[in-house]
C-alpha cells in the first residue's frame, strides 16, 4: 500500500470516534459548571459564621440562583437555537465563569445574592447546548449514553470541589476558591474554540462517521418560537418530569454538605471522602442509566420502552432516601444518598433525550430550554421550603421524604402526557 494510502487510511480510523472527544470536551464542560455552583455549599458554614446568615438567608440565596436560572432558560434554549452551539455555549461559559470569580468580591448579603443572580442567568445554557451537541453529533440510539457520560460531569465537579475548595480555603482563604474555579472556565475555553464545530465542518470527523452521525431520518429545517411549542403534551412530559425532579438535584446539591456536617458532626476539611463518595455512585448512575436504555434499543425494545424503563427502575431506587433522617451511622447515610443521587443521575440521563426523540434537532434547545425553567421554577419553591423546614424544625425528615417520592411520581407523570414517546407533529402554523 503507498505511504498516502496508509496514512489516509490510519487518519480516517482516528477520526471514526471523533464525537466522543466531543462528548468528552462536554464532560469537562459540565464539571466545571457544578464546580462553580457547589462553592457556595462547601463554605455554607463558613460564610454563615462570617456573615451571620441563618437558613432562611442561604435559602434565598438559592432562589436568587433558581430565579435567575428559571429567567435563562427561557431565553438560553433560543438563543442556543439561534446562534449556534459553538458561539452560544463559549459566550454562557464565559459569563459564568466571570460571575463565579465575582463571588470572591462580595462583603455583602446584596452582593452575594447579585453574584448568585448572574451566576445562575448564565449557567442555564448548559444543558440546553449540551443537549442541541449531542443531538448534532450522535445518532438518536447513542444519545442517551452520549449525554449519561456529559452528564457525569456533574457528579466530577462535585467530587473535586469538597476537596479542592477546603484546602485553597485553608491556605489561601475562601474568596481565593472562587476566583480559582472561576478562572478554570478560560481554559476550558481555549480548547473548545480549538475542537468543537458542526461535524460536516470538524475535518477530524470523517465521511463514515458523518453518514453513521445522520443515519437517523432528517429532519425538517424548520425553526419556531418556545411559544409555539407549549401546546404539545411532548413538550409537558419533558417539563413536568423536570418541575418535579430537578428540585430534588438543587436539594441534594446545596444541603447535603449541611447535613452531613449538621447532622453527622463532619467538619470542612472531613467533607471531602463522604461527598466524593456519594458522587462517584452518581457518576455510575449517569453512565448506566444511559447504557441501559441505549442497550436495551439494541436489543430491539422501542425508545418508549427503553427510556420509561430505565426511568422507572431509578424512580425505585431513589425511595430508601426516606429513611436517611433516621439513620445513625455516617456511612449508612452517605449510601443511601449516594444510592438516591446515582439513581437521580440515572433518570436524569434518559429525561434529558426526551426532547431529542420526540422533537426535531432545530426545537431541542427550545424545549430543553422550557423544562429547565420549569425546573428551575422547582428548585426555588424547594430551596424556600428547605430554609424555613430548617429553621423552624432543625430536621432533614421532611425533605428526604419529598425526595423519596418525587421520581415516582415524574415517571406516572410521563407516561400519561406521552404514553408512546410519539415524535411531535408540528401544525402548519408552528413551522
Amino acid at each position: 500500500m503507498p505511504q498516502s494510502t496508509a496514512t489516509s487510511t490510519t487518519k480516517t480510523r482516528l477520526a471514526t470516534g471523533f464525537r466522543w472527544t466531543i462528548c468528552a470536551l462536554l464532560l469537562a464542560g459540565t464539571t466545571k459548571n457544578y464546580m462553580d455552583r457547589q462553592v457556595i455549599g462547601i463554605l455554607k458554614d463558613t460564610l454563615q459564621h462570617q456573615f451571620g446568615w441563618n437558613e432562611i438567608d442561604y435559602g434565598n440565596l438559592v432562589v436568587a440562583f433558581q430565579a435567575a436560572y428559571a429567567l435563562g432558560m427561557i431565553a438560553a434554549g433560543q438563543a442556543i437555537d439561534r446562534w449556534g452551539t459553538r458561539i452560544g455555549y463559549a459566550w454562557a461559559m464565559a459569563i459564568w465563569s466571570l460571575a463565579s470569580m465575582a463571588h470572591g468580591f462580595a462583603s455583602s448579603f446584596t452582593e452575594f445574592l447579585a453574584a448568585r443572580f448572574a451566576l445562575g442567568l448564565s449557567e442555564s445554557a448548559v444543558f440546553p447546548a449540551s443537549l442541541k451537541a449531542i443531538a448534532e453529533w450522535f445518532p438518536r440510539k447513542e444519545r442517551s449514553l452520549a449525554f449519561g457520560i456529559a452528564n457525569a460531569g456533574t457528579n466530577i465537579g462535585a467530587v473535586v470541589t469538597p476537596f479542592l475548595v477546603p484546602w485553597i480555603t485553608i491556605h489561601w482563604g475562601w474568596r481565593a476558591a472562587f476566583y480559582f474555579i472561576g478562572g478554570l472556565g478560560f481554559v476550558w475555553l481555549a480548547a473548545w474554540f480549538w475542537l468543537y464545530h458542526p461535524p460536516a465542518e470538524q475535518p477530524r470527523c470523517s465521511a463514515g462517521e458523518l453518514a453513521y452521525i445522520r443515519s437517523d431520518p432528517a429532519d425538517p429545517e424548520i425553526r419556531v418560537s418556545w411559544l409555539t411549542l407549549l401546546p404539545y403534551r411532548q413538550t409537558w412530559a419533558y417539563t413536568v418530569g423536570k418541575l418535579l425532579t430537578d428540585p430534588i438535584w438543587w436539594f441534594f446539591l446545596f444541603w447535603i454538605p449541611d447535613f452531613l456536617q449538621r447532622e453527622h458532626g463532619l467538619s470542612l476539611i472531613q467533607l471531602g471522602v463522604p461527598i466524593m463518595l456519594i458522587y462517584l455512585m452518581a457518576d455510575v448512575g449517569s453512565v448506566a442509566g444511559g447504557w441501559l436504555s441505549s442497550s436495551l434499543i439494541q436489543r430491539g425494545k422501542s425508545v418508549n420502552a427503553a427510556r420509561k424503563i430505565a426511568m422507572l427502575i431509578c424512580a425505585v431506587a431513589v425511595t430508601p432516601i426516606v429513611f436517611t433522617s433516621r439513620v445513625e451511622s455516617t456511612t449508612g447515610a452517605v449510601l443511601l444518598i449516594g444510592l438516591a443521587v446515582a439513581a437521580h443521575q440515572g433518570f436524569s440521563a434518559n429525561l434529558f433525550t426526551l426532547p431529542s426523540d420526540m422533537f426535531p434537532r432545530r426545537t431541542v434547545a427550545s424545549v430543553v430550554g422550557i423544562g429547565g425553567t420549569a425546573g428551575a421554577l422547582g428548585g426555588m419553591v424547594i430551596a424556600s421550603v428547605v430554609g424555613h423546614l430548617l429553621q423552624w424544625t432543625g430536621s432533614y425528615a421532611i425533605p428526604f421524604i419529598i425526595a423519596g417520592s418525587a421520581y415516582l411520581i415524574a415517571i406516572a407523570a410521563i407516561h400519561l402526557l406521552a404514553p408512546r414517546l410519539e415524535p411531535a407533529v408540528l401544525a402548519a402554523q408552528d413551522l
